[in-house]
């Protein structure tokens, strides 16, 4: 890995970390469900690294992000849409819920994680 390969991977650690401190209400809202193994005794971790992209929430076994957005997405859909074929050609399954479906509709989205993290719902295309 080169210098310059190693100071991005440091400054998206060091991103991460500070998005980490300042989550959103429905990350914090999320993470109260899925934090400490609680969601089928799956581990999540949050503000994770993948390549060259913070997730925000995301376990590696088995192999599911989710993503909460926010409005600010309807303008970068395209950088979402490349952004995703990335993370599935990692293996991962990219779960995608509007913020006011976390406040509105909670255990609908939970209802969906755990249907994928156990393999009971189909692929995401």
């Amino acid at each position: 890995m080169g210098a310059a390969c190693m100071k991005e991977q440091k400054s998206l650690v060091t991103n991460a970390r500070t998005l980490r401190n300042n989550s959103t209400d429905a990350e914090r809202l999320l993470w109260r469900y899925v934090r400490m193994s609680q969601l089928e005794g799956i581990k999540f971790r949050r503000q994770q690294v993948i390549e060259d992209y913070i997730v925000d929430f995301v376990s590696f076994a088995p192999k599911v992000i989710i993503e909460l957005d926010g409005s600010q997405h309807r303008d970068n859909q395209q950088y979402d849409e490349r952004r995703d074929a990335c993370l599935r050609r990692n293996g991962f399954a990219v779960l995608r819920f509007w913020n006011n479906e976390v406040f509105e509709n909670i255990d609908g989205v939970l209802a969906l994680i755990r249907a994928h993290c156990l393999g009971q719902a189909s692929p995401t295309p």
